[in-house]
């Protein structure tokens, strides 16, 4: 199973079973990709219901996506890795994150037993916050009205999100999952409240750059399941030693120098000097520059760097 990165202030349990409830919980339930502001306004919920009653906070996700496991044929793209999300998901103030590892079993489980084993007995459920249109247990025969009824049997509460928050949350996700398939990364950014980025690790590439002065460093994204923004160049950032240094990011596969059709992600950070192999490096986008481009000759190829490097230093200098 996936190993987290640690948070101070979150507990995260990589399974249901792992959670042993000291005090009541007021749960959220959901995949929350992205968590974006509507997200968080749902979680900021959660976590002020919690310090007004003296109880817990608990998001439980699943992982993989449901739609993964459900429909496979699919290739469902997510704006977040599993440990973005995570670490989002802390920095919302919720103290406890279960993410139950999701399977054709799990898919099985019915509604009494969802709500009994799971909400009640494991997580200790005073108080679940839910969307109108939420369904759970087996082929997601239970609603919220079903859900309302067994909380009256196990005594907890029913918060229920409006239809137009829900639309808001789903929506968005669906918006930023469509921005980043066309490279509207500026538009991402303000559905997000944030800079979308891409985590990895610099690996070795063809080594092309540094032979017209534009030495690159390749980042590879472990996850096949995180989307990738579209083709093009982009002004992008990450800190490096403390410090934010800026870049010109290409994604593509390099059409004017290399035949090879495989997409790579290589960054050249402005004034760099630094070996970065084999460093875990986050990315940040900030704005698209350009398409990516097969040029007649390597000569209009280096121009075109030059301006985006003009491009990118102009940027640098109005964010300082």
């Amino acid at each position: 199973m996936h190993a987290f990165k640690e948070h101070p202030k979150l507990n995260t349990y990589t399974n249901i079973d792992q959670y042993k409830a000291s005090k009541g919980a007021v749960v959220t339930i959901g995949t929350f990709d992205g968590v974006h502001h509507g997200h968080q306004k749902i979680l900021k919920r959660v976590v002020s219901r919690a310090q007004r009653d003296s109880l817990t906070s608990v998001l439980l996700t699943f992982f993989p996506h449901p739609r993964m496991v459900l429909q496979p044929d699919q290739d469902l793209k997510l704006i977040n890795s599993i440990d973005e999300r995570v670490a989002l998901v802390a920095s919302q103030g919720i103290e406890n994150v279960v993410i139950h590892p999701f399977s054709l079993i799990f898919s099985r489980t019915t509604a009494i037993d969802y709500v009994k084993d799971i909400l009640v007995d494991r997580l200790n459920a005073k108080v679940v916050v839910i969307g109108y249109d939420h369904r759970f247990g087996i082929n997601r025969s239970a609603s919220i009205k079903e859900l309302k009824e067994y909380a009256r049997e196990f005594d907890f509460e029913v918060v229920e999100i409006s239809k137009k928050e829900v639309e808001e949350v789903t929506v968005s996700s669906t918006k930023i999952r469509a921005t980043l398939e066309n490279g509207s990364i500026e538009i991402t950014n303000k559905y997000l409240n944030r800079y979308f980025s891409l985590h990895g690790v610099i690996i070795i590439g063809k080594k092309i750059g540094r032979t017209i002065g534009y030495p690159t460093a390749n980042l590879s994204v472990k996850e096949s399941y995180k989307i990738i923004p579209a083709p093009g160049v982009y002004i992008t950032s990450s800190i490096i030693n403390n410090q934010r240094v800026y870049g010109m990011t290409n994604i593509g596969t390099n059409p004017t120098i290399s035949s090879d059709a495989s997409q790579t992600i290589e960054t050249y950070y402005l004034d760099l000097k630094e070996d970065l192999y084999g460093k875990e490096m986050e990315l940040f986008f900030h704005k698209r520059l350009r398409n990516e481009e097969k040029f007649p000759h390597l000569t209009d190829l280096v121009a075109a760097m030059q301006l985006d490097e003009n491009n990118t230093r102009l940027y640098a200098q109005q964010l300082g």
